[in-house]
């Protein structure tokens, strides 16, 4: 039997009220597991981009308006046979980013994954480490999830939510100074009550 290709989507928020990442997830509507939590994901069409198919599941399995999709990029490919109960399924594991919206997702954090259909909870786990790999790296994915100016603090709470361990501000900020097209301000912004001003960081168009 040939194998069919399937597109799954990590897909990220990072919004003001979030102190971590957060990862889209949603009951499925039919066999196999229907009514069983899944990463958004379709079958890939003939001729079909990936990244339209991408864009495809966010919109018809997350219930995400296109102009909320603010970034997508392409993570691994898992090859098990039986991963499917259906038969030999490839899935292309995409990562994706949405800005603010209403949608029925539910959303969680890397460390309080429910149980999910499929393999999906060993595509989270994968990507969580290929995500690491991204941060700071691909300045794309890294402007999709601060957006365009941040303060430090909110770059220490992502790194620290994808990473598991909180960095140390100097050698993060040491790391905030070689992303590409990203530089340190004269603004400083106060965002708790007590406490030094936290620098302002900017991606320059």
């Amino acid at each position: 039997m040939q194998s069919v290709v399937s597109v799954d989507v990590v897909t990220l928020r990072f919004w003001g009220e979030d102190s971590g990442i957060r990862l889209g997830v949603a009951p499925r509507g039919h066999a196999p597991f229907a009514g069983e939590l899944a990463l958004p994901g379709v079958l890939l069409g003939r001729g079909e981009r990936l990244v339209a198919a991408a864009h495809r599941a966010l919109v018809t399995k997350l219930g995400a308006p296109e102009p909320a999709i603010a970034a997508i990029g392409q993570l691994v490919t898992f090859d098990e046979p039986s991963r499917d109960p259906r038969g030999p399924t490839l899935s292309i594991a995409m990562w994706a980013v949405l800005s603010p919206h209403d949608s029925p997702a539910e959303w969680v954090s890397f460390d309080s994954v429910p149980p999910l259909a499929f393999d999906h909870n060993a595509i989270i786990g994968t990507a969580r480490t290929l995500l690491t790999g991204l941060l700071w790296k691909d300045p794309a994915f890294t402007r999709a999830l601060l957006g365009p100016q941040f303060p430090a603090t909110r770059a220490v709470e992502l790194a620290t939510s994808v990473h598991g361990v909180r960095p140390d501000p100097a050698n993060l900020n040491r790391t905030l100074a070689t992303v590409p097209g990203l530089t340190r301000t004269d603004e400083r912004r106060r965002v708790k009550a007590t406490g030094r001003p936290a620098a302002v960081w900017a991606f320059v168009d």
